[in-house]
């Protein structure tokens, strides 16, 4: 096998690719985390096994695994692969200006709530610097899909990733219009929403989102019944103020109608505050100038809320 000294210039890059394909079993997740093409990567690993006279994956058509030699390589390439990324992590921290594309996956909710009020200054700020924000109401693995980061509730954020707090404590509200309630009454315990009508909410993997209500401790998990399903939480409040029920949402959504009285809280002592969203990411991957840059500017807007 070669030394590093007698390695060809585009080596780095395909024992990147084959770390990548290693890491996620995948040709075609470890296409979108390096942003080539999965017929690239192939190509790229094919010509690293050539050149080093060795197979390094088993292939089927439903699935990647590694040989007995490319398990060996995979455990003494990742140290050596980290080490040099945190070498020209501290090359960056010197003096570098922020660049390239920086990948996030959030729900819309977020992304109007923490990232909409700093991009126009981040970009005006930083103008090497793409964002490429994908809107997802799933929970996304986001390093199987090859995001940089994700924005999402700090408790349904994975234990192995760094989350990084990006807003207050956000608290639902359960609200209807004047109009509903005069005509169904108003519900006094979490139980009682089985006898209305309740604006329902779909996640994107079609499950249907089970209202958790709280006090005191006591957790009450409701999955009610309606006329009603949406995927838009936006939409959920205008139904609710059109008459059609009650929702069940981020009380920042509908803070203008309940200022003006076009919706009304029900079971308020119910929805107390929790930890907001964070934006997170790998610890075990490069933190980007770019990605840092963004973080900095959320947090400060953070502080000066």
């Amino acid at each position: 096998m070669k030394t590093i000294h007698q390695s060809r210039g585009n080596d780095l890059a395909a024992y990147a690719a084959f770390l990548a394909v290693a890491t996620h079993r995948s040709f075609r997740s470890a296409a979108v985390e390096l942003d080539m093409t999965p017929s690239a990567i192939s190509h790229s690993i094919k010509v690293l096994e050539q050149r080093l006279n060795i197979r390094l994956f088993n292939r089927t058509t439903r699935s990647v695994s590694l040989t007995e030699a490319g398990e060996r390589l995979a455990l003494k390439l990742k140290p050596a692969m980290a080490a040099l990324d945190e070498a020209l992590c501290d090359v960056e921290r010197d003096d570098h200006v922020p660049s390239g594309t920086v990948r996030i996956n959030a729900s819309e909710g977020a992304i109007r709530l923490v990232l909409q009020p700093v991009l126009a200054r981040f970009l005006s700020t930083y103008p090497q610097v793409h964002l490429d924000i994908v809107s997802d109401g799933r929970l996304t693995d986001i390093t199987a899909e090859g995001f940089d980061a994700g924005i999402r509730l700090a408790e349904a954020i994975p234990k192995d990733m760094v989350a990084v707090a990006v807003s207050k404590e956000v608290r639902f509200a359960a609200i209807a219009s004047p109009g509903y309630l005069e005509r169904r009454g108003y519900p006094q315990v979490p139980q009682d929403l089985y006898r209305h009508d309740c604006i329902r909410f779909r996640f994107e993997s079609g499950a249907i989102y089970r209202w958790e209500l709280e006090r005191q401790g006591v957790i009450e998990r409701i999955n009610p019944s309606g006329p009603l399903t949406l995927t838009d939480q936006p939409l959920m409040v205008e139904a609710a103020i059109d008459g059609i029920g009650i929702a069940f949402v981020p009380d920042h959504l509908a803070t203008g109608a309940l200022q003006d009285g076009r919706l009304q809280r029900v079971l308020e002592e119910w929805c107390p505050p929790f930890p907001g969203l964070c934006l997170y990411y790998s610890g075990h991957r490069h933190l980007s100038s770019g990605l840092r840059a963004l973080i900095n500017m959320m947090t400060e807007a953070l502080v000066a809320k």
